[in-house]
This record gives C-alpha cells, sequence and structure tokens, in this order.
C-alpha cells in the first residue's frame, strides 16, 4: 500500500473520530437537552430518557475511538457502525416526511450546532460512504477475538454514567399529580354548589331591585356619572398542574387562589432571564399578580446571578428535570410564563418563537382579567 494512500485512509478514519467524537460531546452540553429531545420524539419516557441518552452518547464515543484501532475493525466496527447510521437515516426520513426536511434540530450535534433533518440525513450518507470506503481498503492484523471493542464501550459507558449521574425515576410516578387534581375535583361538591345558587337566585335578584329602586327614587335629579366597568366575576376554582407546589423557601403558597404568576426558568437560559427582567419591570404597577418562579434543577448555582441580572427576586423553587418538563409539556421549551386566576390558565407563553413572550399581550390579558 502506497504511502499516499495510507495517509487518505488515516485521515479519513480521523475524521470520524472527530465527527463521533464531536457529536457525543455536544450531545453532553447539556445532557437534559438531548434527553428531552427523545422525549419530545416520543421515543421514550422521562424516566427512561436518562439511560437511553448517556448510553447512546457513550456508544458514540466507543466508536470513535474504534475507528482510530484494527481489532475488529473489519468484522464488527465498520459494519456496526453502518448499521446503526442506517437506522438513523431512516428515523431522519420519517421525520422528513412527518415534519419537513428543514423543520427543527435533529439534534445530532445538541444544541452545540443546530442541523435539520435533511442536513443530518445528507451528513450520515457521506459517513456511510467513508466507512465504506475504509472497509474495503483497511486490514485486520490481530485475532477475530479480541474484545478491544468491547472494552471501549463499557468504558465508555461506564465514563459517562459516572461523570453525569442522574437521579431514577419510575414511570408511575410521572402523572401522580394528575391523578391526585382529579381525585380533588371528584370530591369537589360541585352540585351542591350550583343548587344553592340556583335556589337563592330569586331571592338575591328581589333584594337587588330593592336596592336600585331606592337608589333612583333618591338620585333621579342627580347628574349622570361615569362608571367604572364591572370588573369581571372570578372564575371558579380547580387544580392545576401547578397545585403541589405550595413552599417557597419559608412561604406557604396555594398557587390555586386568586391571581398568581407562575413562571418556568432555567438558571443559566438568556431568554429567562431577560423575561424575568421584563416581568420584573411590570410587577411594579399596582395592583400586579404575586410572581413564582419554578428553576429547572439545571446550573442552580447560576440562580443568585439570574436575580442579578432580573433586577428583582421572586419567590421560586428547584424542580427536578423530568417533572419539570413534564409541567411544560411535550414539545415546549423555556422559558414558560403562566398567568392563573384560582387555577385556571388565563394565559400562557413557552419558547422563543411563534408562542414566546409578549410583555404588550401579558399586559392586556392582566388588564381584561
Amino acid at each position: 500500500m502506497s504511502k499516499q494512500k495510507i495517509y487518505i485512509l488515516w485521515s479519513l478514519r480521523i475524521l470520524v473520530f472527530i465527527l463521533f467524537l464531536l457529536s457525543a460531546i455536544a450531545k453532553l452540553v447539556p445532557v437534559w437537552a438531548f434527553e428531552k429531545q427523545l422525549v419530545d420524539l416520543q421515543l421514550f419516557t422521562w424516566c427512561q430518557a436518562p439511560y437511553f441518552a448517556r448510553f447512546i452518547i457513550a456508544v458514540e464515543i466507543a466508536i470513535g475511538f474504534a475507528i482510530l484501532q484494527n481489532n475488529l475493525i473489519k468484522r464488527l466496527v465498520i459494519p456496526a457502525t453502518i448499521l446503526l447510521l442506517l437506522a438513523f437515516c431512516i428515523h431522519l426520513s420519517i421525520q422528513i416526511y412527518q415534519f419537513g426536511a428543514m423543520n427543527g434540530n435533529c439534534g445530532c450535534f445538541g444544541q452545540l450546532i443546530p442541523m435539520t433533518p435533511l442536513e443530518a440525513l445528507i451528513k450520515n450518507i457521506i459517513t456511510i460512504g467513508i466507512l465504506a470506503y475504509l472497509y474495503k481498503n483497511v486490514t485486520e492484523k490481530v485475532p477475530r477475538k479480541s474484545l478491544v471493542p468491547v472494552v471501549l464501550v463499557v468504558a465508555s459507558q461506564a465514563v459517562v454514567f459516572l461523570s453525569f449521574p442522574f437521579k431514577p425515576c419510575s414511570d408511575t410516578q410521572e402523572t401522580p399529580q394528575t391523578t391526585a387534581v382529579e381525585e380533588v375535583q371528584q370530591t369537589e361538591p360541585v352540585v351542591e354548589i350550583k343548587d344553592t345558587v340556583q335556589n337563592d337566585k330569586t331571592e338575591v335578584q328581589v333584594k337587588a331591585a330593592e336596592v336600585v329602586k331606592k337608589e333612583l327614587q333618591g338620585k333621579a335629579d342627580a347628574p349622570v356619572e361615569k362608571t367604572a366597568p364591572a370588573e369581571k366575576p372570578a372564575p371558579a376554582k380547580k387544580h392545576s398542574q401547578f397545585s403541589k407546589f405550595s413552599m417557597f423557601g419559608d412561604k406557604k403558597v396555594n398557587l390555586d387562589e386568586g391571581k398568581k404568576i407562575v413562571c418556568m426558568f432555567a438558571a443559566g437560559c438568556d431568554h429567562c432571564r431577560e423575561t424575568a427582567k421584563t416581568i420584573c419591570e411590570l410587577s411594579q404597577q399596582k395592583d400586579f399578580p404575586e410572581v413564582y418562579i419554578l428553576f429547572m434543577d439545571e446550573e442552580t448555582f447560576l440562580i443568585d446571578e439570574f436575580f442579578t441580572v432580573a433586577k428583582c427576586r421572586f419567590p421560586h423553587q428547584v424542580v427536578d428535570i423530568p417533572q419539570f418538563w413534564n409541567l411544560l409539556g411535550i414539545g415546549k421549551t423555556t422559558p414558560g410564563v403562566f398567568y392563573l386566576w384560582n387555577g385556571n390558565i388565563i394565559k400562557s407563553y413557552e419558547g422563543i418563537d411563534k408562542n414566546k413572550f409578549d410583555a404588550k399581550d401579558f399586559t392586556k390579558a392582566l388588564d381584561s382579567n
């Protein structure tokens, strides 16, 4: 084999190594974003995603290093890698068919390098071509029973899982809140309340008519005065998805009572900080609802810095990552802002696209409710 061909083969092997290693590292920054993508694609639940996210990342690291050695490279490493990429190509093709070629980030390089499904598909096809060329030209110089690739997989799994620990949960714990809410709602005396209101309706109307009649008799010649528009009646109380969050520091709060603003932020999120800063400015208005923040359990050491940027410090608590995203909703992202009245969601915002937080629209919602 000529030196030129050797240089070409090693250049391609190093290129594939860098590609897989970069892909793995990008998914780790931050790892919860990759977990969320797996959940949003409905491939796994939030309790399964931490395991599979780390497993996939570790496999990519192992493949990267396995390409640089000759142990079972033709019998195992390259064929397995090609099959893996083909599986990704099928998945990407389905995504392109369902949602479009240029819609969203495929997550191949995490949040570090956004890549559309079409770009990812082209990248995978090119990589398969490179691997096919390597398969045809590389030479195995070791016995087929070598365990080096297996050791690489086990070692990479150990490094990733130990370096990025997480709190395990069970799928049965993902929706206890909804069940509890349903039970409470079922025990509320809704029928009794309605019956009481209906029975007293005539008496209330009679008394109101008498009061109005007396006022009109005493002020028949008085000048007409402009009266403020009647306040919109409060909606019936219900239990929101935030019912269980009652302790904010030493303060006990019922988020489903009266008007409340619940924000779902990540401490290191710049868009969340800007949203919090805007809400801080709006909170100077008279009768502005109380604001409470649920922080995702990620980069919590930045919470003090978050409030410094926001120029206000609101009551807050930290929520574990799976529960945080379940509250916000599948496919939704930070910053999340919810305007509640007696547990009813009057207005909500999420993300940085079409449903992002809008101060004018938010103020209008506050004024009209």
